[in-house]
């Protein structure tokens, strides 16, 4: 078995050697192999462009012929599984607390909460792990432990579940909408009236799937709003969440025409993103409150901005 390495991506490859039959003397080599390894052409061709397929020693081109009794090499890559939880350090993950039932942490940006199709980066549950933090097994292999995500370019408090019971508590607070979920985010202009709530439902964006939108069909979807900060450029909002969609403060405030700085995928203005050195939303979640699954009694867990939003906060400000 050979090992190869492809950025981020964790490859194996397993090296097939057959001799050419009389049967297909004369073949091209992607249709000979497609034959004889029951792969697809299209599959073959690709491995052979790749580099992978050799004929006595020699590596060939999809289009060259197969002799009779020649030797066919071919290595077949087989990528991990996708949503398999790698074991890595991540710096940046501060531990906030931790207890037989919890663990609460910090999440900086670029880090995904579990692994998912599509997303080769680091993960929370990936460094808990290499930490040598055992986590709840509840839940799908790839996501055990999880009760509540933030994107990969929001940061900020989290809690993960450690013990099955602290899981299945926390899952049915999130449910019932027990969870005290407080978030800052700064968008663009100032949101009329200056407090108040959005109630509306949010689904998939009918034109590109790793997007959402406010559609009739969506899911019940709810944001409280209140400004913190008026400034000439853009407003500082506290938001607190009733329900907890996937993207729901981007899509509830793009929707109110005052998208997060820097949210270039809900609408933001490239060019003030640019100026504030921005490159993602701003939007953290601050403070994160719930009623302990062991204790019984209510805790609270603050997380203060990181220094990208830090920055362009102080710039906002300083352009009144």
């Amino acid at each position: 078995m050979r090992r190869r390495s492809r950025g981020s991506a964790r490859v194996s490859s397993e090296r097939r050697t057959l001799y050419v039959p009389e049967g297909l003397a004369g073949e091209r080599v992607d249709t000979g192999i497609a034959r004889m390894f029951g792969l697809s052409r299209s599959r073959a061709a690709e491995l052979a462009a790749a580099g992978l397929v050799e004929l006595d020693g020699e590596v060939v081109a999809k289009s060259d012929r197969l002799p009779a009794g020649s030797v066919l090499e071919v290595d077949v890559p087989s990528v991990a599984d996708p949503l398999e939880v790698v074991a890595e350090e991540v710096e940046g993950i501060g531990v906030l607390h931790e207890d037989d039932a919890v663990v609460v942490i910090d999440k900086p940006v670029g880090v995904a909460v579990h692994p998912s199709m599509g997303w080769t980066g680091p993960t929370v549950v990936g460094h808990l792990r290499a930490a040598g933090v055992r986590i709840a097994t509840s839940g799908a292999p790839e996501r055990q432990g999880i009760v509540q995500r933030l994107d990969v370019g929001t940061s900020g408090v989290m809690v993960i579940a450690k013990s099955e019971h602290a899981y299945s508590v926390l899952k049915q607070a999130f449910r019932d909408r027990e969870i005290e979920k407080t978030y800052h985010a700064l968008v663009q202009g100032h949101p009329d009236p200056l407090r108040g709530t959005v109630d509306a439902p949010i689904g998939r964006h009918p034109g590109a799937d790793w997007r959402f939108a406010v559609r009739e069909d969506g899911k019940p979807s709810i944001t409280h709003y209140e400004t913190l900060e008026a400034h000439r450029f853009a407003s500082l909002l506290e938001v607190h969440l009733e329900t907890g969609r996937t993207h729901q403060i981007r899509v509830h405030m793009s929707a109110l025409k005052h998208p997060c700085v820097g949210d270039l995928t809900y609408g933001a203005d490239p060019t003030l993103a640019q100026r504030l050195g921005l490159e993602r939303q701003w939007l953290h979640a601050v403070r994160l409150g719930f009623v302990h699954p062991e204790s019984g009694e209510h805790v609270s867990y603050g997380s203060t901005y990181p220094d990208d939003l830090a920055g362009a906060l102080e710039v906002i400000r300083g352009a009144d």
